[in-house]
């Protein structure tokens, strides 16, 4: 096992004493070692003299920081090195050796011209667990740029989204880049155990693409499993009903009755009960084959009521249902479920709002310990740590 110990760090956490050096940038590596982070792990940031790209990504800013940037880069330290320079390369390379995991997103071969790649970094640390994020592999599709929207396209997910007749539409969000930067997580701590059970590390590679089509889930079990090409059809389910957005006195509510129980629940709190006993909608199937019947039948009852009225009533028979909120409703949710969604991390000035880690513990919760940081934030300690033989370096 490398000697990591760095100066200035201490933390509690389930990744407690493991470092990570991240090479990464933009979303999907950063997003995985934020959570490395949040559990302990030490993350050190490695910058290009410019920082990372999602430093300029705005508006929206707070101050004037990119909140793109904020939201994916708490409790980590941050140094700037120019992996073209000889001796920035060299500070690189020393941080790689006493590693535990380094996570890069370069394109395939891209860390290999600066003696960063897994079979040059593993030779001096036999034990490191090298994670590389890429957009298609480092096969065939190793030449191709990765970036979520390609990803949203190519894979068929852009095909799926949108109104029947209408174009097709990327998702709301970077969900394959967040998708694979989970599945980094995963691959990283799995591979962590494999190390503290053998003393062997290995490469852990994630790529969009794949990420995309076990992301893409019944729609991808269609095609591979039934021969079938899923098409677009904008707020429905291909193979449950009801399972969409359904108007109400003032605005659309999601109703999902996904079983029999659970239609047989709406149609009571609806007050159609005779509905739930018409051989046409008995069982899913059946809903799913005629929901052009069975929608003007449910519309004409929903009607009625508000949309948060009939989200109280459905919840409380256990029918799922919910209002389409914007961000803010979302965030109001969860403070009324008590999820606490808002953590604050670091003091003063430099104090930031974000996004709760999304797991909880009972033993080792997760812990915010740094704001993220200025560009080149702790280098010179870094660098001064990085300097010394590891027998003096430890904090």
């Amino acid at each position: 096992m490398p000697d990591n110990a760095t100066p200035t760090l201490t933390a509690d956490g389930p990744l407690s004493g493991v470092l990570v050096a991240d090479f990464s940038r933009i979303l999907a590596g950063p997003y995985a070692t934020m959570l490395l982070a949040d559990l302990g792990a030490d993350v050190i940031k490695v910058e290009g003299p410019k920082g990372d790209d999602t430093r300029a990504w705005m508006p929206p800013v707070r101050g004037d920081v990119s909140t793109y940037y904020l939201g994916i880069n708490r409790g980590k330290r941050s140094i700037a090195l120019d992996l073209r320079d000889e001796s920035d390369a060299a500070v690189a390379g020393e941080l790689a050796r006493r590693a535990d995991v380094v996570v890069e997103n370069f394109r395939p071969g891209g860390m290999a011209k600066y003696g960063l790649d897994f079979e040059t970094v593993r030779r001096d640390n036999p034990g490191v667990v090298y994670t590389s994020i890429t957009g298609f592999g480092s096969g065939a599709g190793r030449h191709v740029p990765g970036y979520d929207l390609m990803v949203q396209a190519v894979s068929g997910l852009m095909s799926l989204t949108g109104d029947p007749d209408g174009p097709p539409y990327r998702a709301g969000i970077s969900v394959f880049d967040v998708m694979a930067g989970n599945h980094a997580t995963i691959g990283i701590l799995a591979a962590l155990r494999h190390r503290d059970a053998t003393g062997e590390g290995q490469l852990v590679e994630v790529n969009l693409l794949s990420s995309a089509l076990t992301g893409l889930v019944n729609h991808s079990s269609a095609f591979v499993a039934g021969g079938t090409v899923p098409y677009r059809m904008g707020n429905a389910h291909p193979s449950v009903f009801p399972y969409e957005p359904l108007p109400t006195a003032d605005n659309d509510l999601i109703v999902t009755a996904a079983n029999d129980g659970q239609f047989r629940k709406l149609c009571g709190v609806l007050g159609i009960p005779e509905v739930a006993d018409d051989p046409r909608f008995a069982r899913n199937a059946d809903r799913t084959a005629n929901r052009e019947q069975l929608r003007p039948l449910l519309v004409g009852q929903l009607i009625g009521r508000s949309a948060n009225d009939w989200f109280e009533l459905l919840v409380d028979a256990g029918v799922p249902s919910g209002p389409i909120n914007t961000i803010d409703g979302g965030f109001a949710m969860a403070e009324r479920f008590e999820l606490d969604p808002v953590v604050t991390v670091g003091r003063g000035e430099r104090a930031v709002p974000t996004t709760r880690h999304p797991i909880r513990f009972s033993v080792t919760p997760a812990a915010y310990r740094l704001p993220p940081p200025e560009l080149d934030e702790h280098g010179t300690e870094l660098r001064e740590w990085l300097s010394k033989p590891p027998e003096e370096g430890h904090g």
